[in-house]
């Protein structure tokens, strides 16, 4: 038989089932017999066959496809989401639409392939996306909603972590310590994860009458390794550096080991997201983890379960602090 001109219809016919039993075995938690399963999938290999989810998608007006907008793809944070949100959306029958977008801003353009998909929801994870643009497409009865961010006003659903208070956790850690001299290696500044980190942390001291030195980063390992030895180099060698996430984090970590300052001893380190990386042994940095398993857990089930009338949701969950090398227990 012609590998091209197979279909259910043919599987259906030499399995003795019917076309829909077909469509049910290759469908993800569709209820079907164990037996009748097996005596379709044995058909199915036998004549090379394999479902074509687009055609099925256009019959049952069900994509189970969910698009997912992420800018900062060098981040090795975003990989480990990207693929938690792969391997459980695949658990409960979904597939993932993945769009990388270059621009500050997500534009319609870029958009546009999630509707001509017609996904069944979307995810936006660090690329900024307009109130505009999420009006445009809950018009198309699409469900939107924010990973590790929060905007007040984008009309949406969001899930993050509590930066506001981490941060505060953090600050009063050193400040119990005693230490005075901070400093704190921003985020991009335009992005709520910095912003709300950064008034934690701060804010915090200001209540105890401490002003901290707030150097401006990127999110990125170069950034705050210059900015690191810079510091050092113009004499200013602080009791502890709190970086806005784990690669900076770890940029000022390197900087100050080539200017053999002893770290936790000399200066403390502390980063946020807990990445893989953060517990490699050369660097074993003490950080703020993300219960990151838990918010991908709460996003696809605002996504699954949102309805045209359900109230937007703001999910904001704690996470904990792991003492790791960089910092002082005791």
């Amino acid at each position: 038989m012609d590998k091209k001109a197979i279909s259910a219809w043919d599987v259906a016919r030499l399995a003795n089932v019917s076309q829909s039993t077909v469509s049910r075995v290759f469908t993800p938690g569709a209820s079907v017999s164990e037996k009748t399963r097996e005596r379709v999938l044995k058909v199915a290999e036998e004549l090379n066959y394999s479902p074509n989810a687009l055609a099925r998608s256009l019959t049952k007006q069900k994509t189970n496809m969910v698009g997912l907008a992420m800018k900062d793809i060098q981040n090795p944070f975003y990989h480990e989401v990207l693929g938690m949100f792969s391997k459980k959306l695949r658990a409960k029958g979904y597939k993932i639409l993945f769009l990388y977008t270059e621009n500050e801003e997500i534009q319609q353009e870029e958009l546009n392939q999630f509707l001509e998909y017609n996904v069944e929801g979307i995810i936006v994870t660090d690329a900024v996306i307009s109130s505009n643009i999420v009006t445009k497409i809950y018009n198309h009865n699409i469900p939107i909603a924010l990973f590790n961010r929060y905007d007040k006003n984008i009309p949406c659903s969001s899930v993050s972590c509590d930066n506001v208070s981490a941060a505060r956790d953090i600050a009063a850690y050193l400040y119990d310590k005693g230490m005075k001299d901070i400093v704190f290696i921003t985020g991009k500044r335009n992005t709520s994860t910095n912003q709300e980190r950064e008034f934690g942390f701060t804010e915090f001291f200001n209540s105890k009458g401490i002003q901290i030195t707030a150097l401006e980063g990127d999110y990125t390992y170069e950034r705050a390794f210059h900015l690191t030895k810079k510091m050092i180099e113009d004499g200013h060698q602080p009791q502890a550096i709190f970086g806005a996430n784990d690669i900076t984090a770890i940029g000022a970590l390197d900087a100050l080991r080539e200017k053999k300052i002893a770290v936790p001893e000399e200066t403390v380190v502390i980063g946020f997201d807990n990445i893989k990386m953060a517990s490699w042994p050369s660097y074993m940095l003490s950080t703020w983890a993300q219960p990151i398993e838990q918010m991908v857990d709460e996003t696809i089930n605002l996504l699954i379960t949102k309805t045209k009338s359900a109230p937007f949701q703001t999910v904001k969950l704690k996470g904990q602090f792991i003492h790791r090398d960089t910092t002082i227990v005791k």
